[in-house]
C-alpha cells in the first residue's frame, strides 16, 4: 500500500534531479558564451526520464572523440561537475547543442535560446518542487486523519 502512495513522489524527485542536473548544464553553457571554441552541452530530457525511471543508466549522445569527461576542449573552460544523487553523472554522456548562430570563434553558445531554456526549465523546477510539496501535505493530511 504504501508504495502505491510514493509512486508518484519517487517519480517526481527523479524529475526534480534531472531538472536541477539540466540547469547546471544551462548555467555552465550561459558561463562559456565567451569561451572560443566551446561547444554547448544539454541532455533530451525526455529520454533522461524513461531511462530514469526504468533502469540506473542513461543513453545520450555521446560527445565526439577526443573530448574529456568533464565536458571541457580547452583548458580554459569551466568543467561541469555532475550533481551528487544525478542520473547524468558522467558528462560523456551529454550530448551537443545545434549551433544556430555561426560564430568566428568556434563558440555554438545561443545566449537567448541558452536563457529561454533556463528560464523554462527553472519553471519546470519549481512546479514539480510545488507537486511534491503538495502531494506530501495530501499524504501527511491523510495520515493525520484530517
Amino acid at each position: 500500500m504504501f508504495p502505491n502512495l510514493t509512486n508518484a513522489l519517487d517519480f517526481q524527485s527523479k524529475g526534480l534531479v534531472l531538472r536541477a542536473e539540466r540547469q547546471r548544464v544551462i548555467a555552465s553553457n550561459i558561463a562559456n558564451a565567451d569561451t572560443p571554441g566551446y561547444s554547448g552541452r544539454d541532455f533530451d530530457f525526455k529520454k533522461a526520464m524513461a531511462e530514469a525511471t526504468s533502469g540506473p543508466t542513461i543513453a545520450l549522445a555521446p560527445p565526439s572523440s577526443g573530448t574529456p569527461a568533464d565536458g571541457t576542449t580547452n583548458s580554459r573552460h569551466i568543467p561541469l561537475t555532475p550533481i551528487e544523487g544525478s542520473s547524468i553523472g558522467d558528462n560523456s554522456k551529454l550530448g551537443y547543442t545545434i549551433q544556430t548562430q555561426p560564430a568566428m570563434d568556434g563558440n555554438s553558445v545561443d545566449l537567448d535560446r541558452e536563457r529561454a531554456n533556463f528560464v523554462d526549465n527553472s519553471v519546470r523546477y519549481e512546479a514539480t518542487l510545488r507537486f511534491i510539496n503538495g502531494s506530501s501535505r495530501t499524504i501527511l493530511s491523510a495520515i493525520q486523519g484530517q
